[in-house]
């Protein structure tokens, strides 16, 4: 198939990464977040690393726009503004670290702090008195490091919300704001990068098609969810996504 030519792929490694995104998309509409976990530990199997950023970068971009029909009156914008100033901070030094760390080490790191801190919250802790203008921004600045580096940046900025009781649909509606603008600040340092190429743009073009659906499919599954639900499904999400990375980059090393 010649036009397979333009992606650098082949049939199955295209169908792969198809699946992954229309999976990944339905887990965001649902979460609010998990697109980009989701995407990495798929898309790992058949690209480099560093391939991966710049396409989940696109797509993070755009599905945020077809999820603000379901999430734009739950937008908490005050969290918002404050978190973006810690990840405009931290999301250009992430980018540096891309071309001089080892992503797969601090991918391990992530995985094994977030299962931890997930297991923290099943067993019932909350700290609201975390809730403060200063730990917003800090959080901000780890995300936007972590988004950079990894494109995981919505899991520090999810737990944070969890570990302050934040209602659901706001953690929902705060990080779809959140990566519509972070991604796309996060696009650009890419670009200025040199991250960026024709064949990205290519392989991201068809991808597109399938966002929207899987929206609106985890749409439908958050609406028809109590908050008790809610919060065990993304425990659980966090935690398997983190098991999956784990063993798939100690595989590797």
């Amino acid at each position: 198939m010649n036009w397979l030519s333009y992606f650098d792929l082949t049939f199955f490694q295209f169908s792969f990464i198809i699946f992954t995104v229309f999976l990944a998309s339905i887990i965001r509409g649902f979460n609010g977040f998990g697109f980009s976990a989701t995407c990495i530990s798929g898309f790992s199997f058949v690209i480099p690393a560093i391939e991966i950023v710049p396409i989940i970068l696109i797509l993070e971009v755009l599905i945020s726009i077809f999820m603000a029909l379901y999430v734009w009156k739950k937008i908490d914008w005050n969290m918002v503004f404050k978190i973006l100033i810690g990840m405009a901070i931290g999301s250009p030094f992430g980018l540096f670290l891309l071309k001089y760390l080892s992503a797969e080490i601090t991918h391990l790191s992530i995985c094994i702090i977030i299962i931890f801190f997930s297991i923290l919250l099943m067993r019932g802790y909350t700290n609201k008195g975390l809730n403060k203008d200063k730990t917003k921004v800090f959080t901000g600045i780890v995300s936007g490091t972590l988004n950079g580096l990894t494109t995981l940046g919505g899991m520090p900025a999810a737990l944070f919300l969890l570990v302050t009781c934040i209602e659901p649909a706001v953690i929902r509606g705060t990080l779809t704001a959140l990566f519509f603008f972070t991604d796309i600040y996060a696009f650009v340092l890419s670009f200025f990068a040199d991250i960026v190429d024709m064949t990205t743009i290519y392989r991201t073009i068809p991808l597109i098609i399938v966002l929207p659906i899987g929206v609106f499919i985890g749409d439908k599954f958050f609406v028809k969810s109590k908050e008790a639900l809610y919060r065990k499904v993304v425990f659980y999400f966090l935690i398997i996504i983190s098991i999956i990375g784990i063993f798939r980059i100690i595989s590797g090393l």
